[in-house]
């Protein structure tokens, strides 16, 4: 009885889900075994360009909130990219670093959650406003969680590596 009451229930939410138009969507994060496809510098690499962004969607908020009348489905979608943005750069350090990369015995540790939360939080900030300050400290939190996370000789690489791809 208690199968058909559960099968029943289930059957009225994703019919009441699909008429409101809300699926929920599987999570797309990373896997949490040590595949080792993933890389660092690419998920650095992501927060950078989920920055970028965010700071092109604010500036055409502000920009778009001239006439909202006239702009309203744009601001809408604007709005809804920035914080798609936001929530996908808590998401890299919340599973991606905090979970698996920031080991709890790393003499390093507190340096390295201190950027991350700082991430977590400004990222937060930036779905509240659009106050670019949000993303000049969102930059400056995933400058420091860089410089801490790798080694000199690391960073080099990826700071060489990085302006080789801007320069093409």
């Amino acid at each position: 009885m208690r199968q058909k009451s559960a099968r029943a229930l289930v059957g009225v939410t994703t019919v009441l889900a699909l008429s409101l138009g809300v699926m929920p969507v599987p999570a797309e994060a990373h896997c949490q075994i040590p595949c080792g496809i993933y890389d660092d510098e690419m998920r650095f690499q992501m927060l950078e360009e989920h920055i970028t962004t965010i700071e092109k969607s604010m500036k055409l908020i502000v920009e778009l909130s001239a006439d909202p009348g006239q702009n309203a489905n744009q601001l809408v979608r604007w709005v809804m990219n920035k914080d798609t943005h936001a929530d996908e750069m808590a998401e890299i350090v919340t599973k991606y670093f905090l979970q698996q990369r920031l080991k709890l015995d790393d003499p390093q540790w507190a340096a390295k959650v201190k950027p991350c939360h700082e991430i977590l939080f400004y990222s937060m900030k930036a779905k509240q406003t659009t106050d670019q300050e949000n993303v000049a400290k969102l930059r400056a939190a995933v400058e420091s969680l860089k410089k801490v996370y790798f080694t000199k000789e690391q960073a080099e690489h990826l700071a060489e590596s990085h302006s080789e791809a801007h320069s093409r």
